[in-house]
C-alpha cells in the first residue's frame, strides 16, 4: 500500500510527486468527447487559431483529474475512504497538448472524524505546473482517510 494513514500525515507536510505526464491531443479529444463536452476551445484547432491562445486548450476537468490522480500514489492509495470535495479550483494559465505536468501537494488541514472512529478528514492543497514551472491548476481537496489499524 503506497498511501499514508491519517496518523502519518502532518499539517505542512509536502509532496513533490515523482510522476510527470506529458499531455496529448488524444487525451484532450477522448476526455472531452467521453464527457460530452463539445466546446470549440478543446476540439476545434481552426477556431482556436483566431483566439489569443492560437490552439486548443486542454480540457480543465481533465487537468483537475490528472493533478489529483498524480497525487494519489503518494498520499491516499489504499487509505482513502471517500473523496469529500474539491474547493477553490483554479486554472491560472492554459495547458496545451505537448505540455508536461508535474504536481506538488501539501497537507493544509487535519481533523478527527466525529462520526467515524478510526478515520479522519485531510485537506490537501494540490498544485500543477507545466514544464516552464507556470502554475496551470490548483485546488483544495478534502477526503476521508483511514487511521492506522490498531
Amino acid at each position: 500500500m503506497a498511501g499514508l494513514w491519517f496518523d502519518e500525515l502532518t499539517v505542512g507536510q509536502r509532496f513533490d510527486h515523482a510522476i510527470r505526464r506529458t499531455v496529448t491531443e488524444t487525451d484532450n479529444l477522448l476526455f472531452s468527447t467521453m464527457t460530452h463536452n463539445p466546446a470549440q476551445l478543446h476540439l476545434d484547432a481552426e477556431y482556436m487559431k483566431g483566439t489569443p491562445y492560437g490552439r486548443p486548450l486542454m480540457n480543465s476537468a481533465f487537468t483537475l483529474g490528472l493533478m489529483v490522480g498524480i497525487s494519489v500514489g503518494d498520499t491516499t492509495l489504499g487509505t482513502a475512504v471517500a473523496n469529500l470535495g474539491w474547493d477553490e479550483v483554479r486554472f491560472p494559465a492554459p495547458l496545451f497538448a505537448g505540455d508536461t505536468v508535474r504536481v506538488e501537494s501539501e497537507v493544509i488541514e487535519l481533523r478527527e472524524s466525529q462520526s467515524r472512529p478510526g478515520q479522519g478528514v485531510v485537506t490537501f492543497l494540490h498544485r500543477a505546473f507545466n514544464q516552464k514551472d507556470e502554475l496551470v491548476a490548483s485546488c483544495r481537496r478534502s477526503g476521508l482517510q483511514l487511521k492506522r489499524p490498531a
